[in-house]
């Protein structure tokens, strides 16, 4: 639901922009700013949540963010698409980082990518399921609970399991094993100390909170996760208007729920290779190639995209740079874990997250902008292949600074 709130927008778009005069330009802007508000809370935030813990913190971060995506429903003019989506990039700051540091204190090392793989599934998953709700309820929601579009209907409604998840989160989630009660306490005792073991094995002096934010690693990190998400927010938010163009570009004319289902096809694609690649990293013990290669295959595969001469062997390409950024996304993030550690590790994985993250606001302004300017999305697409291409190029140059934050080849951790 996180991923469905923040990513619908995209689909709104096939009527909204008409509806509420939204230029490309203008609706590359007003979805790009959720990452402006995601990106100066984010760090408080996940501090708030290592100090508070998760069941709190989640429970208000998912009813925040569940109330204003439903004020989606609501919006009327180009001024409050750009303040809403602000607003949600604000409440939902610390969500993302959040559940990477809370899978920290539940799985040892040598199971977290294959488990972060299982969280991250939710990505592709959030759009293979919800291209065809969210265009189902456009194309049949208007009238529904007295709106005029089909748009308003699917924000409305799309946000209230969030609200129903804060509940949940609240009265369920415990915040660490000790706190777990279908565990035994010989169990609870067991799980907490092999991570213990494991922390201090791989990070006996854990930096603090300022010396994580200056860790040369942590930056070359915000760097490289800059790059890869550029290709998932740039396909998450105009993978749609590019389906809806194959009516320009092969004279192939789909209704809104095909666009919808044709759009489903790449995430699909990009779960399964997810999967793949985290176990195959699990098992391997190494990070940094796992990480590079996907994101250089994403990079080849959205450049072959923009010539080829037919829409199924376009779609094809586009579902290889979709499965190379979502395969490289959970091996990413075992890359600051290997380091960091405590409240550095809180402070280190929500300003990666947040720097990065800016690609959220960069890719669809420079997506849209570029469509603006040259009649088609060929040029933004090539922007795409450029910062994942430089993404994989990063991570092999400084694989030695990486190396030696714990990332060691053949060591299963």
């Amino acid at each position: 639901m996180n991923f469905l709130d923040r990513a619908n927008v995209g689909f709104a778009a096939l009527r909204m922009n008409a509806d509420i005069g939204l230029s490309a330009t203008a609706f590359g802007l007003g979805a790009g700013l959720f990452f402006i508000g995601y990106f100066f809370f984010e760090v408080p935030s996940n501090l708030l949540l290592h100090r508070v813990g998760a069941r709190r913190w989640i429970a208000r971060i998912a009813l925040t963010w569940g109330v204003i995506a439903s004020a989606q429903a609501f919006i009327d003019s180009p001024a409050a698409f750009f303040t809403v989506r602000f607003l949600l990039g604000a409440a939902e700051a610390g969500f993302f980082p959040g559940m990477v540091l809370y899978l920290t204190y539940w799985f040892p090392r040598r199971h977290r990518a294959r488990m972060m793989s299982l969280l991250l599934l939710a990505l592709p998953t959030a759009s293979v399921i919800g291209a065809p709700v969210s265009t189902l309820i456009m194309e049949h929601g208007r009238g529904f609970l007295g709106f005029d579009a089909g748009w308003r209907t699917m924000f409305f409604l799309e946000g209230l399991p969030s609200i129903l998840l804060a509940v949940a989160c609240w009265t369920f989630l415990p915040d660490r094993p000790q706190d777990a009660n279908w565990l035994v306490p010989e169990e609870r005792q067991a799980l907490t100390a092999t991570i213990e073991s494991e922390d201090r094995a791989r990070v006996p002096d854990p930096p603090g909170l300022r010396r994580s934010l200056r860790d040369a690693r942590v930056l070359l990190l915000c760097a490289v996760y800059f790059g890869v998400v550029y290709g998932l927010y740039a396909l998450t938010f105009f993978l749609p208007q590019v389906v809806a163009g194959f009516e320009d570009g092969f004279g192939v004319k789909l209704g809104l729920v095909e666009v919808g289902l044709v759009s489903a096809i790449p995430f699909a694609c990009g779960a399964v290779a997810m999967l793949w690649n985290a176990r195959h990293s699990d098992r391997q013990g190494e990070r940094v190639w796992h990480l590079a290669v996907p994101s250089f295959v994403g990079a080849v595969g959205v450049a072959c995209s923009l010539y080829l001469q037919s829409p199924y062997l376009a779609i094809i390409a586009l579902s290889v740079c979709t499965a190379g950024v979502l395969a490289a996304l959970p091996v990413f993030w075992q890359v600051p874990a290997g380091f960091l550690g405590g409240v550095g590790a809180a402070a280190g994985i929500a300003l990666i997250n947040s720097c990065g993250n800016l690609s959220g606001f960069v890719a669809p302004f420079v997506t849209g902008w570029l469509r603006d300017a040259t009649g088609d999305f060929r040029a933004g697409m090539w922007a795409v292949a450029a910062c994942m291409a430089l993404a994989a190029v990063l991570t092999v140059a400084f694989r030695r600074l990486l190396v030696e934050g714990g990332v060691e080849p053949g060591d299963p951790s």
